[in-house]
């Protein structure tokens, strides 16, 4: 698999189709950020089901707050428990460094509202947060890579392709280490994100490389992924929430060359 050859258009159907999974319409954010907003009046309340629901302050007696919730419920809460709600233009907001209110309820909502759109990305500063939509997206093919590309954080949509070309520019530029950490509980898929920032930079850092005539090697990334089995064998078991648990953890070194071309890698 390479990415020479490939040219990044913008309105390749193929692309556009990707977008879809990576960031808003113009048309839809505008939808959004067009709805009635009242910041005296509408928070967030907690609620059993949900974590935490819409809701809007009705009346005030001392400490004490009366909201109606989306659901119709008339609740009585301490001031405390209610939290502030952000205006309609931080929906589906690509980092949530940005908001305006950054409690848990407008994290978590933030979150679920990407998350329902298939927008498992989101920045939280300078981490990624990604979310396990436990389905194939196609917005890890070839030309998304072009799309990421030599690209910054704030150009793109956010990507776990932006944070690895980010750390390979770096290394590039400043001529240092780079680190990268992939944590997350049992199934949030931190494996298969590995393997995603493995592919990014093998494709990469061998795009500006042509391959000898009349040999054919295994990429980084295929030997990485093949070692999967073995370890796996070793440390792998089923637990409640993943059938295929990794138990244990994995420091993966690539190395590269003074060009930017990916040299060898080691596991341990």
């Amino acid at each position: 698999m390479s990415i020479e050859g490939i040219v990044y258009d913008p309105n390749d159907p193929e692309l556009k189709d990707s977008l879809t999974y990576l960031a808003l319409s113009p048309e839809e954010r505008i939808k959004l950020q067009a709805q009635p907003f009242d910041g005296k009046k509408q928070c967030w309340a907690p609620d059993a089901k949900d974590s935490f629901i819409a809701a809007e302050i009705t009346g005030t007696k001392g400490e004490e707050v009366t909201v109606k919730t989306a659901k119709g419920d008339n609740v009585t809460l301490k001031k405390d428990d209610i939290q502030q709600m952000n205006p309609p233009k931080y929906t589906c907001c690509d980092d949530m460094a940005n908001l305006t209110y950054l409690n848990d309820a407008s994290v978590l909502h933030n979150l679920r509202d990407r998350y329902q759109r298939w927008l498992i990305y989101t920045y939280s500063g300078l981490f990624c947060v990604a979310i396990n939509p436990y389905k194939r997206l196609p917005i890890y093919t070839l030309k998304v890579v072009l799309m990421y590309r030599g690209k910054k954080r704030t150009e793109v949509a956010p990507h776990l392709y932006a944070i690895s070309d980010n750390a390979y520019s770096n290394m590039l530029r400043d001529r240092e280490n780079q680190s990268m950490l992939i944590t997350g509980e049992s199934g949030a898929g931190k494996t298969e994100n590995t393997k995603k920032v493995i592919q990014y930079f093998a494709l990469v850092a061998a795009a500006s490389t042509k391959k000898e005539e009349g040999k054919k090697s295994m990429t980084l990334e295929d030997q990485i992924v093949q070692s999967n089995p073995v370890l796996e064998a070793f440390g792998n078991a089923k637990t409640t929430r993943n059938n295929n648990s990794s138990r244990f953890g994995k420091f993966i070194r690539i190395h590269f060359g003074s060009s930017g071309k990916i040299a060898g890698a080691d596991i341990e």
